[in-house]
């Protein structure tokens, strides 16, 4: 019974630690975790929808080949809980996000949302650039703001002066 919250173990005179074997782990060992799923998915094979903040036992490991600014990239393996069809995602640090690689699709990428809205950006600038008509009417909208913003400013002051007296 007392054996069980002795902090000191018995070592025999002759033990020789280097004689005891020890398990040498690869590299490329996949180490098992217990995470959450960081983003809605839909499984490839049956359609399951996985939400954000579902918990799996997953096996982790690191890509050799990939890495961002010396930070490492980890490649998850988790099982779809209708089909257990494999799902694999990894680590994008450069968006700071998550990769869907294979077995599932991402419901939602926030990056593809911010790039169409770029590129609509672009594609108005590149048209108000050829188009006369548009530069000016442009240039006259912003002329609008500025005297708008001039006359506030006016009242602004205006009302600072009547109660300062």
């Amino acid at each position: 019974m007392s054996e069980r919250k002795v902090l000191n173990k018995y070592y025999p005179p002759d033990f020789d630690p280097s004689k005891i074997p020890r398990l040498r782990q690869g590299k490329s060992r996949q180490i098992k975790v217990r995470l959450v799923a960081p983003f809605a998915m839909r499984c490839s094979t049956c359609g399951q929808w996985i939400g954000k903040g579902t918990k799996f036992n997953a096996r982790k490991e690191t890509v050799d080949s990939e890495s961002y600014l010396g930070i490492p990239v980890h490649r998850f393996y988790i099982r779809c809980q209708r089909c257990a069809a494999e799902i694999t995602f990894k680590t994008d640090p450069e968006n700071n996000n998550y990769v869907a690689e294979n077995g599932a699709q991402r419901n939602f990428e926030p990056w593809r949302e911010t790039q169409e809205i770029n590129a609509r950006l672009e594609q108005e600038k590149a048209d108000e650039a050829d188009d006369p008509m548009r530069a000016l009417e442009a240039r006259t909208e912003q002329s609008r703001r500025e005297l708008e913003g001039l006359d506030a400013l006016d009242e602004l002051r205006a009302g600072n002066a009547r109660g300062e007296r």
